[in-house]
């Protein structure tokens, strides 16, 4: 690893250099090594550039705003498809659904009303919500992918009316204590970093002026560490591993988040957009998972791994720079990840051999057919599957699970048809000879529709 980290480390020096960064640090998480870090640079403060120091993470704010929105339909306080005026007394667009807001497909305008860019003054809360008014449905909810910091700042407000507390208290409380993310903060501290105009024409770098987003703070509001952030990143690409309690999200509620509402480009099927996070695939069946962040000074860009041969469990990596245009700092997260699995890939697990399929099942396994194509069932880890015989090899099985007092019904948990039942038919006997998955039946030899062995005349 030693050698595969200063590999990493001159990646992120040479970006700092010929990107022209004052400060930019990096981490990488994962489950099987220690954490990597590396920090080049000046902080624009006297204080020097440590682990400890401080960058403002901008849009990754929303990621957590997104779990805290999941983490209150989990207990019951509301539905992905309620109107957010349900949970939120306002003024106008009260009807936009908490879903629409949380994957930026309501329609509503980017920011809050005003001109906030201008004066780097946000409204506090009561302000936000009376000027909603004067906002404007830029696009028919439901048309397409539109970024608004807006939306994720009233689902903000929302979750913290629902747990009787502010929504930086309710952040604290329901996700940087339980997880140990002790260097993220809704305020800079002593710790914080300057950040940076860098002139286009010069070497001379100017600060930006700090500002706080009172209102809009569930959007933009975070600072906090590359380590944080590459802990946080790995929670999102595999929580089970950082949360094994489910004390801040259930992993299937993360993996409700990774499925892609949109795109968001219509001619370009290159990023996706869930439940509050950025989807980007990375060939091969590996997606990207997180979110980046741009303040006055500042960019930051936080993602988790998944899939691929080689990719370790909770893999998560965070770049943060203090530099408002050096966007290699977006880039550089996925070149280290994709680096670091290339050249450090998780150790191959030896198969030990395991228990028998139950008696129940053994009939079922090997080859069926449906469709007019042919399909392989086998038992694996304690659960049916299935897969196409021409699968390529990373495309996940179909996973079955019987349904209570009923063992020849079974739902398919995930893969294929996730969802749907398979109905085992068996003969006098106890075997297997048909089954229906989906609907459409399965048997032992390839057959028409009619029922009719493709092999008579």
């Amino acid at each position: 690893m030693a050698d595969v980290g200063r590999r990493l480390e001159r990646m992120v020096r040479q970006t700092q250099a010929e990107s022209r960064v004052p400060a930019l640090a990096a981490a990488l998480h994962r489950a099987d090594r220690p954490l990597w870090s590396c920090a080049v640079g000046g902080t624009g403060t006297d204080a020097p550039l440590t682990p400890a120091s401080r960058f403002r993470i901008g849009s990754v704010t929303k990621t957590f705003t997104a779990v805290l929105v999941l983490q209150a339909r989990d207990d019951g306080l509301l539905d992905l498809d309620d109107p957010i005026g349900r949970h939120l007394e306002v003024p106008a667009h009260g009807e936009l659904t908490v879903r629409r807001l949380l994957s930026h497909t309501a329609g509503l305008q980017r920011e809050p009303y005003g001109d906030v860019w201008d004066t780097l003054r946000a409204p506090d809360v009561g302000g936000l919500i009376a000027d909603l008014a004067r906002a404007e449905r830029v696009l028919p909810s439901g048309r397409r992918y539109h970024y608004s910091n807006l939306g994720l700042s009233l689902l903000g407000h929302a979750v913290a009316r629902l747990r009787g507390g502010t929504w930086a208290e309710v952040l604290a409380d329901r996700i940087l204590t339980p997880l140990g993310l002790t260097g993220t903060a809704v305020a800079p501290g002593p710790e914080a970093v300057t950040g940076f105009l860098v002139d286009a024409y010069s070497d001379h770098a100017r600060p930006e002026p700090p500002a706080d987003f009172g209102a809009v703070a569930p959007a933009a509001q975070l600072w906090s560490t590359a380590g944080d952030m590459a802990r946080w990143a790995a929670f999102l690409a595999d929580p089970a591993a950082l949360d094994p309690r489910a004390e801040v999200l259930r992993a299937a509620t993360l993996d409700e988040m990774r499925w892609p509402a949109t795109v968001t480009d219509e001619s370009l099927w290159a990023a996706g957009f869930g439940l509050g996070l950025i989807l980007l695939p990375q060939g091969d069946r590996v997606m990207h998972v997180g979110h980046d962040g741009a303040m006055p000074g500042f960019l930051a860009a936080v993602y988790g791994r998944r899939g691929g041969a080689g990719t370790p469990g909770a893999m998560g990596c965070a770049v943060l720079g203090s530099s408002g245009t050096a966007a290699a700092t977006l880039e550089l997260p996925h070149r280290l990840l994709e680096a670091a699995v290339r050249e450090d890939p998780a150790e191959i697990v030896p198969w030990t051999p395991g228990e028998p399929a139950p008696a129940a099942y053994r009939s079922v396994l090997g080859r069926w057919w449906g469709e007019g194509f042919e399909h392989v069932f086998f038992w694996r880890d304690g659960a049916l599957r299935a897969r196409g015989a021409d699968d390529p090899a990373g495309r996940p099985p179909a996973v079955f699970a019987p349904l209570p007092d009923q063992p020849d019904v079974l739902r398919t948990v995930s893969g294929r048809e996730v969802g749907e039942l398979l109905r085992l038919t068996r003969d006098g006997s106890g075997a297997v000879v048909r089954m229906h998955w989906a609907t459409y039946r399965f048997t032992r030899t390839q057959e028409t529709f009619d029922g009719v062995p493709v092999s008579e005349p």
